[in-house]
């Protein structure tokens, strides 16, 4: 493998609000600062309310033996997850895994932009979505570039450019924007085949099931518009939030129905054909007290898999709920921004404090944590240290960094069987497809892991 490192410092955006030191050390809130002319006790402190949250393996778990379904490759990853119901259990890697190909893929994440969306892959192309709107086309083999298109008009040149992603379906590259609009372009020319508008802007990615595409607005609207033409099917309107994180969750669908999660902490369960609602649930954890709690958001992606919906809420608790009756079966401590991995019977979360998690489907109760490292400056935990959701590929799990660093962890134990040292910091989860991992950095660069 290819191995250089460059120090960057790295800071995750909240809007609203809360600021990001909502998301920084316990120690920057602590309200109870005497200023310098205290006495300075020795010792190590310990936060109390980091002690009440400590994950812990569930002692009947000790008796159970993880197995994994056998890895699969798939020739697309269509969508933001992989397909619309976002269970992809085990793909396939090579045991060596080293860059093949790397790619300028446009502007990167900064002060005013940032990436979001994941790459997609389908028809032997690998299609991705800048930090300023450029949708650009690569030769999935190569990496050459067949094309890119600008998404926004002149007059939005100097706004911010916030969220959106990306998904194919049926010849058409479907991307959403921060500026209210879902956009259908030819993917293997790039040519404007139609624009939606909607009433509020786009910050997670389109989800597309049998010729619909699904799309959640920040003020938690979902709409369901014709992949062909773009007209709009119907409309659905939660209770908005005024506080949100930045990104947002897509739409799970499978089933007939689609799984809406929202920034009050909602998920709603919506019939495919016309919105109407089967049931909602509420994925919040109450006992929680310190502030950052207080983001209810549903950042990461709800899963569906054999008839459970798993959903994971940024103010900490991780739930499976029934498909069709909405009654939940469990849930577990976990705090998390991005979307769980589901393998066959078990889940794997990241946590915002930088765990990893594994959780038995069938009972709900905790196989393993293994903690990663959570800031840059351990010493004075300082440069809070972002860790992207799990993927688990060929017996490995996988997790990329802002630290400019990607780790491989044991699926079946938590232990870490190796790491790789990146040119940049990297917070967008990897793609796979045709025993190819696709890497979308925070310099706008796409890299090719075989």
């Amino acid at each position: 493998m290819q191995h250089s490192r460059f120090n960057r410092s790295y800071s995750f955006l909240v809007v609203g609000v809360l600021s990001a030191v909502l998301l920084s050390a316990c120690s920057d809130l602590n309200p109870f600062d005497g200023g310098e002319d205290d006495e300075i006790l020795p010792g190590t402190r310990i936060s109390v309310l980091a002690l009440e949250r400590a994950l812990r393996p569930n002692l009947n778990a000790v008796d159970t033996q993880i197995v994994l379904p056998a890895p699969e490759d798939t020739t697309t990853w269509s969508q933001a997850g992989g397909l619309s119901h976002h269970a992809m259990h085990h793909m396939v890697i090579g045991a060596a895994p080293r860059v093949v190909w790397r790619a300028n893929a446009g502007s990167g994440s900064g002060e005013r932009n940032r990436t979001l969306g994941e790459p997609v892959v389908a028809d032997g192309r690998v299609f991705v979505l800048d930090a300023k709107s450029f949708v650009a086309a690569f030769n999935a083999n190569n990496g050459d570039r067949l094309w890119r298109r600008e998404l926004v008009s002149k007059d939005e040149e100097d706004a911010h450019f916030l969220g959106g992603g990306l998904a194919h379906e049926g010849g058409l590259v479907f991307a959403t924007t921060g500026f209210a609009e879902v956009v259908a372009l030819n993917a293997q020319s790039g040519r404007t085949v139609w624009r939606g508008k909607v009433e509020a802007p786009i910050r997670s990615a389109p989800s597309v099931n049998g010729g619909r595409v699904f799309v959640t607005t920040v003020d938690n609207q979902v709409f369901a518009l014709s992949a062909r033409t773009g007209e709009r099917l119907w409309t659905y309107s939660g209770v908005s939030s005024q506080t949100i994180l930045l990104g947002g969750g897509s739409p799970a669908v499978d089933g007939g129905v689609v799984i809406a999660p929202f920034t009050n902490g909602e998920i709603a369960a919506l019939r495919v054909d016309n919105g109407s609602v089967l049931w909602s649930d509420s994925v919040i954890a109450v006992r929680r007290t310190e502030a950052a709690a207080s983001l209810t958001d549903i950042r990461g992606r709800p899963v569906i898999d054999r008839g459970r919906v798993y959903a994971v809420g940024h103010s900490g608790i991780l739930v499976s709920i029934d498909l069709r009756t909405g009654q939940r079966v469990w849930d577990v401590p976990v705090p998390g921004v991005y979307q769980p991995w589901i393998a066959g019977d078990f889940l794997y979360a990241t946590t915002i404090d930088s765990e990893v998690v594994c959780v038995d489907v069938r009972t709900g109760q905790i196989m393993w944590v293994t903690q990663l490292r959570r800031f840059e400056d351990s010493d004075n935990q300082e440069d809070r240290i972002i860790w992207t959701g799990p993927s688990i590929a060929s017996d490995r799990l996988i997790v990329f960094s802002s630290n400019e660093e990607a780790l491989a962890l044991s699926p079946y134990s938590g232990s870490v069987l190796g790491d790789i040292e990146l040119r940049a910091p990297v917070t967008i989860s990897p793609v796979f497809a045709n025993s190819t991992m696709y890497v979308y950095d925070d310099d706008g660069t796409l890299l090719a892991y075989r």
